[in-house]
């Protein structure tokens, strides 16, 4: 028998967080742990306001996840287990994620295995990370948020308001560091896309990500022929099924555990992305450690790392992830590595 239990809870940001959808100063979460003998393994399901899931979703899912929980029987198969998590319901990815994870790490810590020596990503156990400005036109809350970010050799700055370039220029009189921009669908259409990335160019930028609607495809087509700058799906990317819809309209995708279901799905998406000639981006929600540490298991297999979700919040609830001198550390402990700080 394998235990479940559910904590829902809420992520309050450092700053107010805006993006060209939305502004917030908090996330809602739920962490999950999987208790089998002496091991608890975690995970963690981030809600941010675009996805169609809620705590109240999740925990509906978890509901129904734990018994089937209770009656599985015998020594654990992480795929087996994955399995069962997996068709428990349709959809609920982000649920399905925190399942994953958990059951990752469960899997991980009875076997005594960390998740990346599972999967064959060995030599990769620290990487640089972008740190990410939201959307911003006061420029002492922009100066305070790039001294936080001192440290770090890459950033990026969230874009898709009327003063994107007022935005960029502010961070250029402060900092040359290369700069990735996400618009987050923010521009209306192609022909303002392209001369925006035209000037971005000139701004030592090194990708432009979701520039247009997601459903825009043609458009984003059109604008990655003409584009001297790679553009890098994200909400057009959710799960392994978009993959093919999107590969012939963006130069890379950036993945996050939340929208594809977890840990084995992102691998599978990385797999054919890469046969598919696409550049990789991991990336995060308003996360912690927990979630935060279960995308680095897959961090080696990445041309870029997004994962500063535990930087932006006032509060983790994991010890995982060491961030020093601008780069993730990972540690080789068994599982995804993580252990609670405090009662969930």
């Amino acid at each position: 028998m394998i235990q479940l239990k559910y904590y829902p809870n809420q992520l309050e940001f450092k700053h107010p967080f805006k993006i060209a959808l939305n502004a917030r100063t908090s996330t809602s979460v739920v962490f999950v742990e999987l208790k089998a003998a002496s091991f608890s393994g975690y995970g963690e399901a981030s809600l941010p306001p675009y996805l169609k899931e809620n705590q109240a979703s999740v925990e509906q899912y978890c509901k129904k996840a734990a018994v089937l929980l209770e009656n599985y029987e015998g020594e654990i198969n992480l795929n087996e287990l994955l399995n069962v998590l997996w068709n428990c319901m349709p959809e609920n990815y982000a649920a399905k994620a925190a399942l994953d994870m958990a059951a990752h790490d469960l899997v991980g810590k009875i076997s005594g295995r960390n998740i990346r020596e599972i999967y064959g990503i060995r030599g990769h156990t620290n990487f640089p990370t972008f740190f990410t400005i939201g959307i911003t036109d006061n420029e002492k809350e922009l100066h305070q948020k790039l001294d936080e970010a001192k440290e770090y050799s890459l950033l990026k700055l969230k874009l898709g308001s009327t003063n994107d370039r007022m935005l960029v220029s502010n961070v250029r009189s402060y900092t040359d560091k290369p700069i990735a921009v996400d618009v987050n669908q923010g521009w209306k259409t192609k022909e303002e896309a392209l001369d925006m990335i035209q000037w971005l160019q000139t701004k030592n930028v090194l990708f432009v990500e979701q520039p247009m609607n997601k459903k825009m495809l043609d458009e984003h087509g059109w604008l990655k022929e003409k584009s001297p700058l790679p553009i890098i799906a994200d909400e057009s990317l959710q799960t392994f099924d978009d993959l093919d819809v999107v590969a012939n309209c963006f130069d890379g995708i950036n993945i996050k555990l939340m929208k594809c279901g977890g840990i084995r799905e992102a691998f599978k998406i990385i797999t054919k992305a890469r046969n598919l000639k696409l550049k990789i981006l991991i990336g995060c929600m308003s996360e912690t450690s927990c979630a935060n540490s279960a995308a680095a298991v897959l961090a080696g297999l990445a041309d870029w790392v997004d994962l500063d979700g535990p930087l932006l919040i006032k509060e983790d609830f994991f010890w995982g992830l060491n961030f020093s001198r601008g780069k993730i550390y990972l540690n080789d402990e068994p599982g995804l590595g993580v252990e609670r700080q405090k009662l969930l």
